[in-house]
């Protein structure tokens, strides 16, 4: 397939459009039939999920645009793989790019494909816009379901309109639908986003969680078919802060998401009080706390600078029969980080050499992510950034952009010979980096 081209010159896309489209005023039809080309819709719906599943989201608009030049008639279902890619990927303009070319054929956008679009609109933290999207359903006469009012819900609740989001409440009142687990989390999310943050942030919180343990289940917003067929969880699709993690179930209990989003925004506050609090409220249920729970109470202890707690918490779960998981270790070195003190950084320094010991090992996301914010200490000895580099280079893993460029001008402060091997790589990869970035820009 000429997809696999683009795979192989990665970002290099204005180039390799070049080559594309060359091919087709070069080569004869018989030359183009005998390469191995996608040539048929089952092959491209076959490339549009690789990619998808790859998280290369940017290179949808691409793979369509082969499509068109081969000749091959998008369908409904193929519409709908190319908006659930680009909502993946948070690219909101590609999905309204999608909508006008089903337009544009004559093919109408269903309820299911709207909820898409607003999803998209919620990840992109575009409530108006999701609101637009809602008013042309009704428009064209495509009745909303219990899932698009969810998704609505979420979608203002991120961008923090919380006028918006008790509009939204109302008018799902009136229907007769009640607030499912989805919506109180949306509630909660909408407080935490509205600017400026009321004073009783932390009660209204706790309110919300006592008073969603009458939820109702609404028939509408359950997984749908289309749903299921493209792997989306309803974490993912109503933008809850969960939703990476929602396909692993020793991870979460997915009956506690009013609980889960309550203990992120606490985190979020730094209210550890507020946070015991909510443990209370859970122990008094009768139930116990998951994986993403115990993240987010030591995430909240952390950044409170309270070490010594934070650390006790990881060192129990990892004593406790549970499945030790590798955002436990990101988690203490993130938190242990917090204004870079001598005893917090000693903390993510012991967290780190204790994961390389476990065989868990840095992503490049995770690892930018942990590089960018060691890089921030402007005292010390700069040996929790030096460690985090050493363990991605181990791996052979480059840091993002931002991350190594942090990284680059903490060494550069500190008083590091021109020849150190060290600062001679990080400036070689830096450098590398910026060329390629700058030199080839792409829809990233």
């Amino acid at each position: 397939m000429k997809f696999l081209i683009r795979s192989i010159s990665g970002s290099n896309r204005s180039l390799v459009r070049a080559l594309v489209t060359r091919r087709y005023f070069a080569s004869a039809p018989e030359e183009i039939a005998k390469r191995n080309y996608a040539n048929d819709l089952s092959e491209y719906n076959t490339v549009v999920n690789s990619v998808t599943a790859q998280r290369r989201h940017y290179l949808l608009r691409d793979v369509y645009d082969d499509m068109k030049l081969d000749g091959v008639q998008p369908t409904a279902d193929i519409f709908h793989s190319f908006v659930v890619g680009v909502m993946k990927g948070a690219r909101l303009n590609d999905a309204f790019f999608f909508r006008e070319e089903m337009k544009s054929m004559g093919i109408a956008p269903d309820v299911n494909l709207y909820n898409f679009l607003i999803s998209t609109c919620g990840k992109c933290k575009n409530g108006k816009e999701a609101i637009r999207v809602f008013e042309e359903m009704k428009r064209y006469d495509v009745k909303p379901n219990g899932q698009t009012f969810v998704c609505l819900l979420n979608a203002c609740a991120v961008s923090g309109q919380l006028d918006l989001v008790y509009a939204i409440v109302r008018d799902m009142t009136a229907a007769g639908v009640g607030l499912n687990q989805f919506c109180y989390a949306g509630l909660i999310t909408a407080h935490l986003n509205k600017q400026p943050r009321p004073d009783n942030l932390s009660t209204k919180i706790l309110e919300f969680v006592e008073q969603s343990k009458g939820w109702s289940s609404i028939d509408s917003s359950r997984k749908s078919a289309e749903d299921m067929m493209f792997s989306i969880s309803e974490e993912e699709l109503y933008n809850i802060p969960t939703a990476e993690y929602s396909h692993r179930g020793r991870f979460l209990q997915r009956n506690l998401t009013v609980h889960h989003v309550a203990f992120s925004a606490l985190a979020d506050l730094k209210d550890v009080k507020a946070t015991e609090a909510l443990l209370e409220m859970l122990k008094k249920d009768g139930k116990d706390t998951d994986t993403y729970c115990v993240l987010q109470i030591m995430r909240c202890y952390l950044h409170s600078k309270d070490f010594k707690t934070g650390l006790k918490l990881f060192e129990d779960y990892m004593n406790s029969d549970k499945t030790p998981a590798m955002e436990l270790f990101t988690t203490l070195i993130e938190g242990a980080m917090t204004d870079y003190t001598d005893e917090g950084m000693q903390i993510a320094q012991d967290a780190l050499v204790k994961m390389n010991e476990r065989n868990f090992f840095l992503d490049p996301r995770t690892g930018s992510n942990l590089l960018l914010k060691a890089a921030g200490e402007k005292t010390g000895g700069y040996t929790v950034a030096n460690m985090i580099w050493d363990l991605m280079q181990a791996r052979n893993i480059t840091p993002t952009l931002p991350a190594i460029e942090a990284y680059y001008k903490g060494l550069k402060e500190r008083e590091i010979p021109e020849d150190d091997p060290r600062l001679m790589l990080v400036t070689r990869t830096y450098n590398t980096l910026r060329v390629k970035q700058g030199t080839f820009p792409n829809r990233r």
